[in-house]
């Protein structure tokens, strides 16, 4: 693995390709601030200029565009409540909370930090067990994805700071979102109202946009006579490294985090939305100050971006190692790597030793370009909350629609997002939060396909889902998570047991 890497470092450091990746980090990083405009919609913009550069050098630039607007996309999250991309709706919840406490600064200082490491992770796992991982993944059965969803829709009824019931409606609002659009199986369209622009669903950009963007200006909208998001500080350089407490806080998150990116990163469909909503889920089952969670946890940032930044990496093992794209992006790469005659699968680590660990070699040295970017400009993004929120908020609005509109070049992009912001404000007052919903909105047709698959693999046996290990167990534990609450909450409704008063 060593010899492996060190070729891959050889091929990485040279000048030219040193020079892709470092354009395709900032372009990356730039576009990842604007929110709705992601990695999918970047790596499309600059596919076609990919025809005329080396196959390594045309994967390091699009690679960098690819983890480049993951890492972009964290700040515009702890700072103004708006997730650059899906997966960091999750960094949201707590990350936006210490912005308004003041400590934004430290929250991006941990959040890049976190992504380092997650980054770092995945490439030492995609190194050395590609073949296995990827063999791992290709073993997951119908069912075994089923139970597996399952077990994350209960953990996302939990995400919220809400009651336990809450957090179900919410969830099963999100799954009601994700029947919207065509049937997977017969073709009928559901629940379109004849709108042919819902035939794919709805969009979990706007989604995301409208769930945590637009109903955050609406509950914020009294403040516009007000001043900044926070009171004005001396901002320094000391101001936003993170305390001990905070660095201790930290560690075990970013390694739990980092270990569940990398699983469901190499699982073809998942990817970095369930494997940040699934980090944060962790931390908040195994903390010990679950009801502070909301409030400004440093974990709950830690964990997700960790978690988003492994699976982003182990994405490439299945893309490149089996040929199977797991998300659109991935399909995106797969088509570059096909312009340039290379045929994704085992045989691309012997045939073309030098771009698969040129490639790997990249992702390190473009996280590093990418934490020598950032870590001077927190200090700038920080001093944005100082700005009056009168300002503040027809900007981010500004940005909400340009976002919504980019990805697909359609004004009925930018009224799904208002029309959901709207509904989501209403679904707050409610007391019903808006993570819970993004993930069920996620795993709804995941859940929906696999089951349907499962049952027509089997026959319509019901069975298949208890007999196969995996699914077996996945479904054991949370029929006891569910049994566990239960009994929790029947304790808690018990009246209190009446004693001798007498004296």
């Amino acid at each position: 693995m060593i010899e492996n890497l060190l070729l891959g470092l050889e091929t990485a450091l040279q000048l030219h390709n040193l020079g892709y990746a470092f354009l395709g980090v900032l372009l990356g990083n730039i576009v990842g601030v604007l929110p709705g405009i992601g990695s999918l919609a970047a790596i499309s913009m600059v596919l076609p200029i990919t025809y005329s550069i080396h196959a390594t050098g045309a994967l390091m630039l699009l690679a960098g565009l690819y983890y480049g607007t993951s890492f972009g996309g964290v700040t515009t999250a702890i700072l103004l409540n708006l997730p650059g991309t899906p997966s960091h709706a999750v960094v949201c919840l707590e990350g936006h909370a210490l912005a308004r406490k003041g400590q934004g600064g430290p929250a991006i200082f941990i959040a890049m930090i976190a992504s380092f490491i997650g980054v770092s992770v995945g490439i030492i796992l995609m190194s050395g067990f590609s073949p296995i991982l990827s063999d791992v993944g290709l073993r997951f059965s119908p069912a075994d994805y089923f139970s597996l969803m399952v077990l994350g829709l209960l953990a996302a009824s939990g995400l919220g700071t809400g009651s336990p019931l809450n957090g179900i409606a919410s969830v099963i609002i999100g799954l009601l979102f994700g029947v919207i659009g065509t049937d997977i199986v017969t073709g009928e369209s559901r629940f379109t109202f004849n709108l042919t622009e819902l035939d794919d669903g709805l969009d979990l950009v706007a989604l995301s946009m409208g769930l945590f963007g637009i109903s955050d200006v609406l509950l914020n909208a009294s403040r516009l006579q007000e001043g900044s998001i926070i009171s004005k500080q001396k901002l320094n350089a000391r101001s936003i490294i993170p305390t001990r407490s905070d660095i201790k806080k930290s560690v075990k998150p970013i390694a739990r985090g980092s270990g569940i990116g990398s699983f469901f990163g190499t699982l073809p469909g998942t990817g970095a939305v369930i494997s940040a909503f699934m980090a944060y889920a962790v931390e908040k089952k195994l903390s010990t100050h679950q009801k502070e969670f909301g409030t400004g946890k440093i974990e709950g940032v830690a964990a997700p971006e960790a978690a988003n930044s492994s699976a982003e990496i182990t994405a490439f093992i299945p893309t490149l190692t089996l040929g199977i794209p797991g998300s659109p992006t991935m399909a995106l790469i797969l088509g570059a790597l096909m312009i340039q005659n290379i045929t994704p699968g085992p045989s691309m680590i012997n045939n073309h030793p030098e771009v698969f660990w040129g490639l790997i070699a990249s992702f390190w040295i473009g996280n590093l370009i990418l934490l020598v970017l950032n870590i001077p400009l927190i200090n700038l993004w920080v001093r944005l909350l100082a700005v009056p929120y009168r300002y503040i908020f027809p900007t981010v609005t500004l940005l909400i629609a340009v976002g919504a509109y980019s990805v697909t070049n359609s004004l009925f992009n930018v009224y799904e997002v208002f029309i959901i912001g709207v509904l989501g404000f209403f679904f707050i007052q409610l007391k019903l939060e808006p993570a819970p919903m993004l993930l069920g909105f996620v795993l709804g047709p995941l859940v929906e396909e696999n089951f349907r698959r499962a049952l027509l693999m089997s026959e319509g046996q019901l069975n298949t889902f208890i007999i196969q290990p995996i699914s077996g167990i996945s479904l054991a534990i949370t029929a006891a998570i569910l049994v566990w609450s239960a009994y929790r909450l029947s304790k808690r409704t018990q009246p209190p047991s009446s004693t001798d008063s007498s004296i």
